[in-house]
This record gives C-alpha cells, structure tokens and sequence, in this order.
C-alpha cells in the first residue's frame, strides 16, 4: 500500500469506518439492549487497537464560579456527560481494506435511564482506537420510553388535565445515578386549572418501588431544579411510594388520588 494512502488514512481520508446499529427502535429503561457493530476497512490496513460503545445520556449541573468584579461566587449551569452503561473489545485486530468486521453485544439501560422527552437526550457513541490515526466514532441519538408503570401514571394526569410541558435531568445526590429526571406538567383543564400553575415530578424506581416525589407551584414560578435540590430536605414533605406489587393501573390511579387529595388539603 503507497505512503500516500497510509498518509490520508491517518487524517481519517480512507480509514476503516464504525457503524453501531440498534435492534429495536425503542427502548424502555432496565431492558438490555441488543447492538450490532460493523467495523468497515478503509484504503489500507489498519490496526484496531479496541472497540468502545458507549450508552450515555447528560445532566444539568450547578458550578460556582467567581467572576471578577463580584462579591461572591456566580452558579451556572453546566451540561454533563454520564455513561450509563458501556462495553469495551477485550482485544485488537488488523482489518483489512475493503474487509468487513461484526460484533454482536448486548448493554443495559438502567432503571432510571433518562426518558426522550424535551430537552433529555440518550445516545449510543462508538469509537475505534486506531494507532497514529484520527479514531472514527459513531453517535447515534435513541428513543427512550416510559416503562408500563410510568406510561399509565402519564396517561392518567393527561386526563386530569395535566400536559407535560419539559423535562430534564438535573443533578442530586444520594441516587444511583447522579442525577434524577424531573418532569414539568401544566394544567390546562380540569381541577387543577386555575389555581395550580405547574406540578413538578421526580419518579425514582428500584426493584421493590417507584418513588415520586411533587412540587407544586401556586404562584410566580420558581427557581428551576427547585424539586431536585429539596430531594431528602424536611421541605418537601409531597412524596409517594408505589409497591412493585401494584398493577399498572393501582399505580395510576394511587397518583391521581393523592393529587386529588392534596389539592383539597391545600385548599383547605
């Protein structure tokens, strides 16, 4: 193989290629997830030192930063990358020119894996690791959806009157993952119009329960991340627990009574 074509191929002109492709077109977290991996050559042969694939999602954390000309630190916001799950080829291999390579393997998408709704995002990035060349990747955005559970709890705030309006995941502390996803309804019908201007919902699920904990805002909107840096605070007292025991719908219909009941206990 000429110098030349060795030269491009470590410009990443030429080089092998990596394709990672799901084999579902949703996912629901805590299921495994089935990933195939092609690996094409490029113009010349190539070393692949290793494969990496990467199930990431990212958060929203506060940093305090001192600005000059200020009497105190200034917080801001700041996006952060998290790995929730990943695999790694226990070995190299050389790939030949127009050769094609294939890896099946499997990833776990954790229980509170982000759902893909507004500003939250999952993706799936692979890398190969290439001596003395720009390392190809692979970025390919996934659709999460909400497990049984959480879609009936979903549904049935929609018929109180309840439209989701963001959601995003927001740094906490003393989780799994550190981060939680917290959901932002409005109402726009029903009981709760006009006098509640938005619930906020964090949902938290291990084996034996999915957690839920509200903010309700009757006024002025808050402090964003309000309801995520109350977590575990005596100030926020609007908490439920769920029992893996219940059917989908026991569930749905144990949040929406207990809405119910704190609007009329708030009104009151």
């Amino acid at each position: 193989m000429s110098f030349f074509k060795k030269t491009l191929a470590s410009l990443g002109i030429g080089s092998a290629k990596v394709d990672a492709v799901l084999q579902q077109e949703t996912i629901v977290p805590g299921d495994t997830v089935s990933v195939v991996i092609h690996v094409y050559g490029g113009a010349t042969e190539q070393h692949i030192d290793h494969i990496d694939i990467k199930l990431c999602c990212s958060y929203i954390s506060e940093q305090e930063q001192r600005q000059p000309h200020t009497e105190g630190p200034i917080k801001r916001k700041v996006s952060q990358n998290y790995v929730l799950d990943k695999w790694d080829l226990p070995y190299s291999f050389t790939i030949h020119p127009a050769e094609e390579r294939t890896f099946e393997i499997e990833l776990t998408a954790p229980l509170n894996t982000p759902l893909t709704i507004g500003d939250s995002k999952v993706w799936l990035e692979t890398s190969l690791d290439i001596d003395l060349a720009i390392d190809p990747t692979d970025k390919d955005l996934l659709t999460v959806r909400p497990d049984p559970v959480l879609d009936a709890i979903f549904s049935e705030l929609e018929e109180l009157g309840l439209r989701i309006r963001q959601a995003e995941c927001e740094e906490a502390k003393g989780f799994e993952l550190p981060f939680v996803q917290e959901f932002e309804f409005v109402p726009t019908t029903g009981l709760f119009h006009g006098t509640w201007r938005e619930i906020e919902i964090i949902a938290y699920r291990d084996q034996q329960q999915l957690q839920l904990w509200f903010e309700i805002d009757r006024g002025k909107r808050g402090v964003s991340g309000l309801l995520s840096s109350l977590l575990g605070s005596s100030e926020l007292n609007c908490y439920l627990s769920l029992s893996s025991d219940l059917t989908h719908q026991q569930c749905a219909e144990k949040v929406t009574q207990y809405l119910i009941d704190l609007f009329e206990t708030k009104r009151g």
